[in-house]
Protein backbone atom coordinates (compact mmCIF):
# COMPACT_ATOMS: atom_id res chain seq x y z
CA UNK A 1 0.00 0.00 0.00
CA UNK A 2 1.52 3.76 -0.92
CA UNK A 3 1.83 5.63 1.84
CA UNK A 4 -0.14 8.63 1.83
CA UNK A 5 1.90 11.87 1.43
CA UNK A 6 2.74 14.25 4.36
CA UNK A 7 -0.02 17.27 5.40
CA UNK A 8 0.97 19.91 3.58
CA UNK A 9 2.25 23.05 5.03
CA UNK A 10 0.08 26.21 4.51
CA UNK A 11 1.73 29.42 4.17
CA UNK A 12 -0.56 32.06 5.19
CA UNK A 13 -0.69 36.07 6.11
CA UNK A 14 -1.10 36.82 9.48
CA UNK A 15 -1.70 40.03 10.23
CA UNK A 16 -0.02 41.62 12.89
CA UNK A 17 -1.89 44.56 15.21
CA UNK A 18 -2.43 47.89 12.84
CA UNK A 19 -4.74 51.14 14.29
CA UNK A 20 -7.45 51.33 16.50
CA UNK A 21 -8.08 52.54 19.84
CA UNK A 22 -6.29 50.63 22.34
CA UNK A 23 -8.69 51.84 24.97
CA UNK A 24 -11.42 49.71 23.23
CA UNK A 25 -14.98 49.38 24.83
CA UNK A 26 -15.49 51.83 27.16
CA UNK A 27 -19.07 50.91 28.41
CA UNK A 28 -20.75 47.62 29.53
CA UNK A 29 -22.51 45.59 26.76
CA UNK A 30 -25.08 43.41 27.34
CA UNK A 31 -26.25 40.61 24.53
CA UNK A 32 -29.49 41.64 22.75
CA UNK A 33 -31.11 38.22 23.69
CA UNK A 34 -30.29 35.03 25.47
CA UNK A 35 -32.79 32.97 23.72
CA UNK A 36 -31.10 29.52 23.38
CA UNK A 37 -28.42 30.03 26.48
CA UNK A 38 -27.83 28.84 29.64
CA UNK A 39 -27.53 31.28 32.10
CA UNK A 40 -23.47 30.36 32.43
CA UNK A 41 -22.77 30.63 28.73
CA UNK A 42 -24.82 34.04 28.85
CA UNK A 43 -22.57 35.47 31.26
CA UNK A 44 -19.67 34.16 29.56
CA UNK A 45 -20.46 36.14 26.60
CA UNK A 46 -21.35 38.90 28.62
CA UNK A 47 -17.97 38.95 30.47
CA UNK A 48 -16.16 38.17 26.97
CA UNK A 49 -17.51 40.95 25.19
CA UNK A 50 -16.88 43.16 28.37
CA UNK A 51 -13.17 41.98 29.19
CA UNK A 52 -10.72 44.97 29.16
CA UNK A 53 -8.41 42.85 27.31
CA UNK A 54 -10.73 41.65 24.98
CA UNK A 55 -11.82 44.81 23.62
CA UNK A 56 -8.74 46.12 23.29
CA UNK A 57 -7.41 42.87 21.29
CA UNK A 58 -10.59 43.93 19.11
CA UNK A 59 -9.41 47.20 18.76
CA UNK A 60 -5.97 46.68 18.02
CA UNK A 61 -6.41 43.95 15.66
CA UNK A 62 -5.37 41.16 17.89
CA UNK A 63 -6.74 37.59 17.06
CA UNK A 64 -7.25 37.47 20.69
CA UNK A 65 -6.87 38.68 23.80
CA UNK A 66 -3.92 35.70 24.54
CA UNK A 67 -1.73 38.01 22.06
CA UNK A 68 -1.27 40.67 25.45
CA UNK A 69 -0.41 37.30 27.54
CA UNK A 70 2.90 36.57 24.85
CA UNK A 71 3.53 40.58 24.90
CA UNK A 72 3.71 40.36 28.56
CA UNK A 73 5.69 37.57 28.99
CA UNK A 74 8.23 38.38 26.09
CA UNK A 75 8.06 42.22 27.55
CA UNK A 76 9.36 40.20 30.71
CA UNK A 77 11.83 37.52 29.70
CA UNK A 78 13.19 38.53 26.12
CA UNK A 79 12.47 35.94 24.28
CA UNK A 80 11.98 36.87 20.72
CA UNK A 81 14.65 38.06 18.93
CA UNK A 82 14.85 39.67 15.43
CA UNK A 83 15.24 36.72 13.07
CA UNK A 84 14.39 33.80 15.54
CA UNK A 85 13.27 30.80 14.66
CA UNK A 86 9.58 29.77 16.21
CA UNK A 87 7.23 26.87 16.76
CA UNK A 88 3.85 27.67 18.04
CA UNK A 89 1.79 24.75 19.36
CA UNK A 90 -2.01 25.00 19.64
CA UNK A 91 -1.60 28.32 18.02
CA UNK A 92 -5.59 29.08 17.02
CA UNK A 93 -6.68 31.76 16.28
CA UNK A 94 -3.23 33.54 15.66
CA UNK A 95 -2.58 35.87 18.02
CA UNK A 96 0.56 34.61 19.33
CA UNK A 97 1.48 34.17 15.62
CA UNK A 98 0.83 38.12 15.09
CA UNK A 99 2.86 38.76 18.30
CA UNK A 100 5.68 36.99 17.08
CA UNK A 101 5.62 38.81 14.20
CA UNK A 102 5.88 41.85 15.04
CA UNK A 103 8.36 41.31 17.54
CA UNK A 104 10.29 40.29 14.13
CA UNK A 105 10.45 36.94 14.62
CA UNK A 106 12.37 35.33 11.24
CA UNK A 107 10.33 31.86 10.58
CA UNK A 108 7.30 31.09 12.86
CA UNK A 109 5.83 27.89 12.37
CA UNK A 110 2.10 27.49 14.01
CA UNK A 111 -0.02 23.74 14.55
CA UNK A 112 -3.24 23.39 15.56
CA UNK A 113 -6.24 20.79 15.20
CA UNK A 114 -8.55 23.72 13.75
CA UNK A 115 -7.76 25.50 10.73
CA UNK A 116 -6.17 29.88 11.43
CA UNK A 117 -8.85 31.91 9.17
CA UNK A 118 -7.05 34.21 6.74
CA UNK A 119 -5.72 36.87 6.18
CA UNK A 120 -2.48 37.07 7.94
CA UNK A 121 0.36 39.08 7.21
CA UNK A 122 3.78 37.69 7.66
CA UNK A 123 5.91 34.79 7.08
CA UNK A 124 3.82 32.22 9.34
CA UNK A 125 3.44 28.47 8.09
CA UNK A 126 0.62 26.72 9.45
CA UNK A 127 -0.36 23.13 9.90
CA UNK A 128 -3.78 21.84 10.36
CA UNK A 129 -2.52 18.76 12.82
CA UNK A 130 -2.98 17.04 16.09
CA UNK A 131 0.19 17.64 17.99
CA UNK A 132 0.45 14.83 19.96
CA UNK A 133 0.60 12.71 16.43
CA UNK A 134 4.11 10.68 16.35
CA UNK A 135 3.93 12.45 12.53
CA UNK A 136 3.76 16.15 13.64
CA UNK A 137 6.86 16.96 15.93
CA UNK A 138 8.94 15.53 12.74
CA UNK A 139 6.82 17.63 9.67
CA UNK A 140 7.31 20.92 12.30
CA UNK A 141 11.28 20.79 12.02
CA UNK A 142 10.35 19.91 8.03
CA UNK A 143 8.69 23.19 7.40
CA UNK A 144 10.85 24.76 10.21
CA UNK A 145 14.06 24.26 9.14
CA UNK A 146 16.11 23.47 11.54
CA UNK A 147 15.88 23.77 15.49
CA UNK A 148 13.33 26.66 16.91
CA UNK A 149 15.02 29.41 19.33
CA UNK A 150 11.51 29.22 21.23
CA UNK A 151 9.06 27.01 21.75
CA UNK A 152 5.55 28.20 22.91
CA UNK A 153 2.64 26.43 23.66
CA UNK A 154 -0.80 27.72 24.97
CA UNK A 155 -2.36 24.30 24.17
CA UNK A 156 -5.83 23.00 26.31
CA UNK A 157 -7.28 20.21 26.00
CA UNK A 158 -11.17 19.93 25.49
CA UNK A 159 -12.46 19.24 28.76
CA UNK A 160 -15.12 17.11 30.06
CA UNK A 161 -16.58 18.41 32.86
CA UNK A 162 -14.66 15.75 35.03
CA UNK A 163 -12.07 17.20 37.17
CA UNK A 164 -9.25 14.84 37.38
CA UNK A 165 -9.90 13.39 34.21
CA UNK A 166 -9.61 17.37 32.64
CA UNK A 167 -6.09 17.62 34.95
CA UNK A 168 -4.65 14.03 33.03
CA UNK A 169 -5.08 15.82 29.99
CA UNK A 170 -3.90 19.00 30.84
CA UNK A 171 -0.32 17.60 32.59
CA UNK A 172 -0.21 15.77 29.44
CA UNK A 173 -0.32 17.94 27.14
CA UNK A 174 2.39 19.99 29.13
CA UNK A 175 4.88 17.13 29.41
CA UNK A 176 4.53 16.44 25.55
CA UNK A 177 5.08 19.88 24.87
CA UNK A 178 8.09 20.20 27.25
CA UNK A 179 9.76 16.58 26.06
CA UNK A 180 9.09 17.87 22.32
CA UNK A 181 11.06 21.21 23.35
CA UNK A 182 13.67 19.87 25.20
CA UNK A 183 14.43 17.22 22.22
CA UNK A 184 14.66 19.99 19.35
CA UNK A 185 15.59 22.94 20.54
CA UNK A 186 18.83 25.30 20.09
CA UNK A 187 21.21 25.55 23.18
CA UNK A 188 20.21 28.77 24.74
CA UNK A 189 16.86 28.67 23.51
CA UNK A 190 13.39 28.95 25.43
CA UNK A 191 10.19 27.30 26.18
CA UNK A 192 6.69 28.29 27.27
CA UNK A 193 3.84 26.49 28.70
CA UNK A 194 0.66 27.10 29.70
CA UNK A 195 -0.41 25.27 33.31
CA UNK A 196 -2.62 25.85 36.23
CA UNK A 197 -1.78 26.50 39.79
CA UNK A 198 -2.77 23.73 41.96
CA UNK A 199 -1.97 21.18 39.37
CA UNK A 200 0.67 18.09 40.21
CA UNK A 201 3.54 20.12 38.14
CA UNK A 202 6.36 18.93 40.37
CA UNK A 203 7.53 16.47 37.59
CA UNK A 204 7.57 19.06 34.85
CA UNK A 205 9.01 21.84 36.92
CA UNK A 206 12.08 19.39 37.67
CA UNK A 207 12.45 18.24 34.08
CA UNK A 208 12.47 21.77 32.88
CA UNK A 209 15.28 22.62 35.78
CA UNK A 210 17.52 19.27 34.90
CA UNK A 211 17.56 21.22 30.74
CA UNK A 212 17.28 25.07 31.25
CA UNK A 213 19.02 27.71 33.45
CA UNK A 214 16.39 29.49 34.89
CA UNK A 215 12.76 28.14 35.12
CA UNK A 216 9.90 30.78 36.64
CA UNK A 217 6.05 30.47 37.23
CA UNK A 218 4.31 33.83 35.58
CA UNK A 219 1.14 34.84 35.49
CA UNK A 220 0.39 37.75 32.99
CA UNK A 221 -1.88 40.70 33.89
CA UNK A 222 -4.04 39.57 30.62
CA UNK A 223 -4.86 36.44 32.07
CA UNK A 224 -8.13 36.50 34.09
CA UNK A 225 -8.07 36.87 37.95
CA UNK A 226 -10.30 34.41 38.60
CA UNK A 227 -8.53 32.20 36.80
CA UNK A 228 -5.75 29.37 37.74
CA UNK A 229 -4.01 30.04 35.02
CA UNK A 230 0.07 30.53 34.78
CA UNK A 231 2.68 30.05 32.45
CA UNK A 232 6.09 28.25 32.75
CA UNK A 233 8.93 29.77 30.98
CA UNK A 234 11.89 28.43 30.94
CA UNK A 235 15.14 30.20 29.73
CA UNK A 236 18.67 29.45 28.87
CA UNK A 237 18.30 25.80 27.69
CA UNK A 238 21.41 23.69 28.07
CA UNK A 239 21.43 21.00 25.10
CA UNK A 240 20.76 17.35 25.50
Amino acid sequence: MDEEPPTPAKRRMVRPPTGGNEGGRSKPARLKTATGRTPSSQAWLERQINDPFSARARAMGYRSRAAFKLTEIDDRFHLLKRGSKVIDLGCAPGGWIQVALQRHAGTVVGVDLLEIDPPLQGDAILLVMDFTDPACPPRLLEVLGGPPDVVLSDMAPNTVGHKQTDHLRIMNLIEIAADFAIEVLKPGGAFVTKAFQGGEAAGVIALLKKHFNEVRMFKPKASRSDSSEVYFVATGFRGR
